[in-house]
């Protein structure tokens, strides 16, 4: 079973937890999109994750068994404590610690896990808010960003794993301190579901695909 812990088996089981974290359906098209390899590639690895015993496919639909499930819990936690670490301990930005961490993830020994853990005092979220798989993580009550009308005040909750895929978005959410804990309030909002919003003295525009995205509190 040590072909298992090989990071491209990795890598897909993360992928598949993922894409069902944030709700979507886990399609072969999806998979290719969020890992940025070709479909016949990930219908060829899917094919073989299947007799491996880590997914099963569902009319198109690709789930992870309980196998598949205990190895992306284990990449997923692995992954948001090294975020943690190496943005609250070592300083770096939001976009260096995901690249850095995807790295870390597939090394850690369960020691370092450990110690990490320790020295962070069992942390919860990674810093962009998303659950630790196996820590006391309770999901606060959260709506997208969109839904808020003018006015609105909220507490930013969670950017999903969704956003931290796309160019460019890590660095202008952290620059804007749109981050999880930070209080703000909207100030326009358009029919498409973009938003301006004020983060303490400053305005920034959301466009309506991350303002969709992006959970927040309201306090009500």
């Amino acid at each position: 079973m040590a072909e298992l812990l090989h990071p491209a088996f990795e890598e897909y089981c993360e992928a598949i937890f993922e894409l069902r974290e944030d709700d979507l359906e886990v399609i072969q098209a999806r998979i290719a999109d969020r890992l940025g390899i070709s479909r016949p590639a990930v219908s060829e690895m899917v094919r073989r994750m299947t007799a491996e015993g880590l997914v099963r496919t569902t009319k198109g639909t690709i789930s992870l068994t309980e196998d598949g499930r205990r190895l992306a819990e284990q990449v997923v936690r692995r992954h948001r404590l090294a975020e943690r670490f190496l943005t609250d301990v070592l300083g770096l930005s939001w976009a260096e610690a995901h690249h850095e961490a995807g790295k870390w993830e597939h090394v850690l020994s369960e020691p370092v896990e450990a110690a990490i853990n320790r020295l962070l005092d069992n942390p919860t979220t990674c810093p962009h808010g998303n659950p630790i798989p196996g820590s006391l993580y309770e999901a606060p009550d959260a709506i997208a960003l969109s839904e808020l009308d003018v006015g609105g005040e909220f507490v930013v909750s969670r950017i999903p794993e969704e956003l931290e895929f796309t160019p460019g978005l890590l660095e202008f959410l952290e620059d804007s301190q749109i981050t999880p804990g930070n209080s703000g309030v909207v100030e326009a909002a358009s029919p498409d579901g973009t938003v301006t919003v004020r983060m303490g003295d400053r305005v920034i525009g959301v466009g309506s695909f991350a303002s969709q995205r992006i959970l927040v509190a309201t306090g009500d």
